[in-house]
């Protein structure tokens, strides 16, 4: 029996859809109320789970605080910290305790860092190097999962996705699609970074695997579609996808980065003119895994239901 926590939301839905679909027996925990789902309210340092882990043997941990852009909180490290720390290593060790043999944590490449020098990709065993509060947390989970796993023996999976898309994306990927619906012309025609993106569905596949497979006991996984797109490559494929060609204007990086810097929106900036690439050698051979789906597959997917949310 799996267990899914955040099952309502953007991984958790689609991760039970394909657990329903391979009949793979599975609960779903939730902070509120969801159709067949427990709820267990807030996810801290005191949360009871013990209904949720009743007869279960693995379990994926999805839900978290995740990151926000220009958080307002006071200090965000501590409110990343009570869920993504505290409420981890709790359902952790309650988990243990319940006799769960294999836990699978979704991390976040926000673990090794924020971007990377073209061709150099981040790998799943290199020092982290978090530069926010929320990939601080993050790691903070692992370094703890890690440490339970060694006094209890309940195996430890971690998974480090870097952007993920697909069906009900939110933020600055629906952002984006919506630029391009509407041929908004963008300044972002001569980008020439590298980045690595993971379809919902790669992302999805790759976490059943770790589920059950002998050789992901204790292992990181940095996961991704295989393919690296520029910017401006994936604004282009992404408009082909919506059946709205991109317009997009060449303006030099270094432009475009002044002048987010001014207008206060260097993350942003970061996110499309950096490079962030991820190497999933180790994913794919150790695991004997390859994305099931392809970059121009998943963009069609995620346009197709961005097309369907504008009818409803």
């Amino acid at each position: 029996m799996i267990l899914v926590t955040g099952a309502n939301g953007f991984m958790g839905t689609r991760l039970c859809e394909v657990l329903r679909e391979r009949h793979y027996p599975f609960k779903m925990a939730v902070r509120g109320t969801y159709s067949q789902a427990i709820s267990i309210g807030d996810i801290d340092g005191h949360t009871n789970w013990q209904v949720a882990l009743n007869q279960v043997t693995t379990v994926v941990h999805i839900a978290a605080r995740v990151h926000v852009m220009n958080d307002k909180s006071t200090d965000p490290l501590a409110e990343f910290r009570k869920v993504n720390v505290d409420g981890t290593l709790n359902l952790a060790r309650q988990a243990a305790s319940a006799g769960v043999r294999r836990f699978v944590f979704i991390s976040s490449i926000k673990v090794n860092g924020e971007k990377t020098t073209i061709n150099h990709p981040f790998c799943a065993d290199d020092t982290p190097d978090p530069q926010d509060a929320y990939g601080i947390s993050k790691l903070e989970a692992e370094q703890g999962l890690r440490l339970l796993s060694e006094k209890t023996g309940m195996e430890v999976v971690i998974i480090r996705p870097p952007l993920v898309y697909g069906s009900g994306v939110k933020a600055n990927f629906l952002s984006m699609m919506r630029w391009l619906s509407k041929g908004i012309p963008l300044p972002l025609g001569g980008i020439k970074n590298k980045r690595s993106l993971v379809s919902l569905d790669n992302l999805v596949d790759l976490t059943v695997v770790c589920c059950h497979h002998p050789a992901a006991a204790n292992q990181i996984f940095l996961v991704s579609d295989g393919e690296d797109l520029s910017t401006t490559d994936l604004l282009r494929r992404m408009g082909k996808a919506l059946s709205s060609p991109a317009r997009l204007v060449p303006v030099p990086a270094i432009f475009l980065q002044f002048a987010a810097m001014l207008l206060g929106k260097g993350d942003l900036a970061q996110r499309l003119c950096e490079s962030l690439q991820v190497d999933i050698t180790k994913t794919k051979e150790l695991l004997n895994w390859s994305p099931p789906v392809s970059v121009d597959e998943g963009l069609y997917i995620t346009a197709q239901s961005f097309h369907h949310e504008k009818t409803i």
